[in-house]
Protein backbone atom coordinates (compact mmCIF):
# COMPACT_ATOMS: atom_id res chain seq x y z
CA UNK A 1 0.00 0.00 0.00
CA UNK A 2 1.53 3.59 -0.39
CA UNK A 3 1.60 6.29 1.86
CA UNK A 4 -1.44 7.65 0.66
CA UNK A 5 -3.41 4.67 1.33
CA UNK A 6 -2.29 4.11 4.67
CA UNK A 7 -2.84 7.61 5.42
CA UNK A 8 -6.59 7.51 4.00
CA UNK A 9 -7.50 4.40 6.12
CA UNK A 10 -6.32 5.83 9.27
CA UNK A 11 -8.14 9.04 8.55
CA UNK A 12 -11.41 6.92 7.56
CA UNK A 13 -10.32 4.49 11.16
CA UNK A 14 -11.01 7.46 13.34
CA UNK A 15 -13.96 8.79 11.44
CA UNK A 16 -15.56 5.58 13.06
CA UNK A 17 -14.99 7.75 16.33
CA UNK A 18 -17.66 10.29 15.55
CA UNK A 19 -21.67 9.97 16.10
CA UNK A 20 -23.40 7.69 14.60
CA UNK A 21 -20.60 5.25 14.08
CA UNK A 22 -20.45 3.56 10.51
CA UNK A 23 -21.25 -0.08 11.07
CA UNK A 24 -20.59 -0.54 7.04
CA UNK A 25 -17.18 1.44 7.28
CA UNK A 26 -16.39 -0.41 10.77
CA UNK A 27 -16.78 -3.67 9.00
CA UNK A 28 -14.80 -2.58 5.91
CA UNK A 29 -11.94 -1.26 7.68
CA UNK A 30 -11.27 -4.33 9.91
CA UNK A 31 -9.95 -7.29 8.88
CA UNK A 32 -11.75 -10.40 10.33
CA UNK A 33 -9.13 -11.45 12.55
CA UNK A 34 -8.30 -7.92 13.83
CA UNK A 35 -6.19 -7.84 17.34
CA UNK A 36 -7.26 -4.77 19.92
CA UNK A 37 -3.70 -4.93 21.70
CA UNK A 38 -5.11 -2.15 23.91
CA UNK A 39 -8.84 -3.87 24.32
CA UNK A 40 -9.77 -2.27 28.22
CA UNK A 41 -10.87 -5.18 29.53
CA UNK A 42 -12.74 -5.85 25.85
CA UNK A 43 -12.34 -9.07 23.80
CA UNK A 44 -9.51 -8.11 21.52
CA UNK A 45 -11.13 -8.91 18.85
CA UNK A 46 -13.11 -7.49 16.09
CA UNK A 47 -16.52 -8.21 17.69
CA UNK A 48 -15.12 -6.46 21.11
CA UNK A 49 -13.85 -3.29 19.44
CA UNK A 50 -17.46 -3.03 17.86
CA UNK A 51 -19.00 -3.54 21.46
CA UNK A 52 -16.22 -0.44 22.41
CA UNK A 53 -17.47 1.89 19.78
CA UNK A 54 -20.88 1.01 20.74
CA UNK A 55 -20.19 1.68 24.42
CA UNK A 56 -18.07 5.49 23.48
CA UNK A 57 -21.29 5.98 21.58
CA UNK A 58 -23.73 5.02 24.17
CA UNK A 59 -21.64 7.57 26.63
CA UNK A 60 -20.98 10.57 24.28
CA UNK A 61 -23.50 10.70 21.88
CA UNK A 62 -22.23 13.84 20.06
CA UNK A 63 -18.79 12.89 19.82
CA UNK A 64 -16.91 14.60 17.03
CA UNK A 65 -13.31 13.47 16.72
CA UNK A 66 -10.76 14.11 14.06
CA UNK A 67 -7.29 13.21 13.50
CA UNK A 68 -4.17 15.54 14.67
CA UNK A 69 -1.28 14.25 13.06
CA UNK A 70 -0.33 10.76 11.01
CA UNK A 71 3.48 9.27 11.55
CA UNK A 72 3.25 6.79 8.76
CA UNK A 73 5.71 3.70 7.63
CA UNK A 74 4.67 2.85 4.24
CA UNK A 75 7.33 -0.16 4.85
CA UNK A 76 5.73 -1.68 7.63
CA UNK A 77 2.42 -0.73 6.36
CA UNK A 78 2.00 0.82 10.19
CA UNK A 79 0.22 4.34 10.94
CA UNK A 80 0.92 5.90 14.70
CA UNK A 81 -2.59 8.40 14.86
CA UNK A 82 -2.39 11.14 17.19
CA UNK A 83 -5.99 12.47 17.61
CA UNK A 84 -9.15 14.44 19.79
CA UNK A 85 -12.34 13.97 20.00
CA UNK A 86 -15.23 16.15 21.90
CA UNK A 87 -18.73 14.88 23.06
CA UNK A 88 -21.23 15.66 26.17
CA UNK A 89 -20.75 12.76 28.65
CA UNK A 90 -24.52 11.10 29.08
CA UNK A 91 -23.09 7.80 30.39
CA UNK A 92 -20.25 6.48 32.62
CA UNK A 93 -17.27 5.47 30.14
CA UNK A 94 -14.05 4.01 31.15
CA UNK A 95 -15.02 5.65 34.63
CA UNK A 96 -15.75 9.17 33.69
CA UNK A 97 -19.12 10.46 34.09
CA UNK A 98 -21.85 10.87 33.50
CA UNK A 99 -21.20 14.16 33.53
CA UNK A 100 -23.83 15.78 31.31
CA UNK A 101 -20.44 17.80 30.36
CA UNK A 102 -18.32 18.61 27.13
CA UNK A 103 -16.21 15.78 27.77
CA UNK A 104 -12.60 16.28 25.58
CA UNK A 105 -10.43 13.20 25.11
CA UNK A 106 -7.13 12.61 23.06
CA UNK A 107 -5.15 9.78 22.25
CA UNK A 108 -2.56 8.17 20.27
CA UNK A 109 -3.05 4.64 18.35
CA UNK A 110 -0.90 2.68 16.30
CA UNK A 111 -2.50 0.53 13.64
CA UNK A 112 -1.11 -1.59 11.41
CA UNK A 113 -2.93 -2.29 7.77
CA UNK A 114 -2.64 -5.14 5.10
CA UNK A 115 -4.60 -5.45 2.22
CA UNK A 116 -6.53 -2.05 2.94
CA UNK A 117 -7.68 -3.35 6.19
CA UNK A 118 -6.35 -3.06 9.98
CA UNK A 119 -5.47 -6.24 11.42
CA UNK A 120 -3.50 -4.72 14.52
CA UNK A 121 -4.22 -2.16 17.15
CA UNK A 122 -3.13 -0.32 20.05
CA UNK A 123 -3.78 2.59 21.87
CA UNK A 124 -3.94 4.99 24.55
CA UNK A 125 -6.47 7.62 25.65
CA UNK A 126 -6.84 10.86 27.98
CA UNK A 127 -10.65 11.61 29.34
CA UNK A 128 -10.87 14.42 30.57
CA UNK A 129 -14.17 16.87 31.11
CA UNK A 130 -12.42 20.20 30.92
CA UNK A 131 -11.14 22.29 28.42
CA UNK A 132 -7.85 21.04 26.40
CA UNK A 133 -4.74 23.84 27.15
CA UNK A 134 -4.72 26.20 23.88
Amino acid sequence: MTRQDLETVATRWISLWSAPVDGALFDQLHADDFEDCASAGRPPTKAGFAAGLAEWEQAFPDIRARVEQLVVDEAAGVVAVRWSAAGTNRRQYLGVGPTERLTYIAGIEIIEIRAGRIVRRWGEWDITDHAPLA
